[in-house]
């Protein structure tokens, strides 16, 4: 799948209707949030060590920042096609998320069988039932600035995340009739 990279080059008046979502911290949290915008907002959750201006691979932290939502994934063999103007493909049980900071792949998309660490894509749990990628180090790469920083499924209980962000089911689908290309997350710091 291209993912679409349609922050930098996108007409101002075509963003403009595209809804930014925006973290906000509950008070005395680092990890649970509220993520407004598009007409909502919503409970969520964030890295386990809160939000950093100066991520690292494996810190646990949320960067800060604003960040283009690129596209994203789904589990067919879960849920129905989520409707979006996102672009969207089905996840297959060889995709993976490059993780290591030394591999040519570094935070890009792999197939597994992977040699380097990586994330898999095709989960047992429910987290990347749908999971959008969001433009944290992607497009303007550095290697050891973080990778896989994800919008995804949350766990029970809103747990952290390891740096990205999470919501329900529910909400997820809310929110994916709402943002299209051009809509982005914003991670503000305090």
């Amino acid at each position: 799948m291209r993912l679409s990279r349609s922050g930098g080059g996108q007409s101002s008046r075509f963003r403009d209707h595209a809804p930014d979502l925006t973290v906000h911290l509950i008070s005395a949290s680092r990890t649970a949030g509220r993520l407004a915008g598009a007409g909502f907002d919503l409970r969520c959750a964030i890295g386990r060590a809160g939000i950093t201006a100066r991520k690292r691979e494996g810190d646990g932290a949320s960067p800060a920042g604003r960040f283009a939502i690129l596209g994203g994934y789904y589990r067919a063999d879960r849920i129905g096609r989520p409707e979006t103007a996102l672009p969207l493909r089905p996840i297959r049980s060889q995709d993976g998320w490059c993780d290591a900071p030394g591999d040519r792949n570094y935070n890009r998309p792999v197939r597994l069988p992977y040699a380097a660490s990586h994330e898999r894509l095709w989960r047992d749990d429910h987290l990347y039932d749908i999971v959008l990628v969001l433009d944290a180090n992607l497009t303007r790469r550095r290697r050891g600035r973080g990778s896989a920083i994800f919008f995804h499924l949350a766990r029970s209980g809103y747990a952290p995340t390891e740096g990205c962000v999470a919501v329900s089911l529910a909400d997820m689908k809310k929110l994916l009739a709402k943002i299209r290309p051009g809509s982005a997350i914003v991670f503000p710091l305090r």
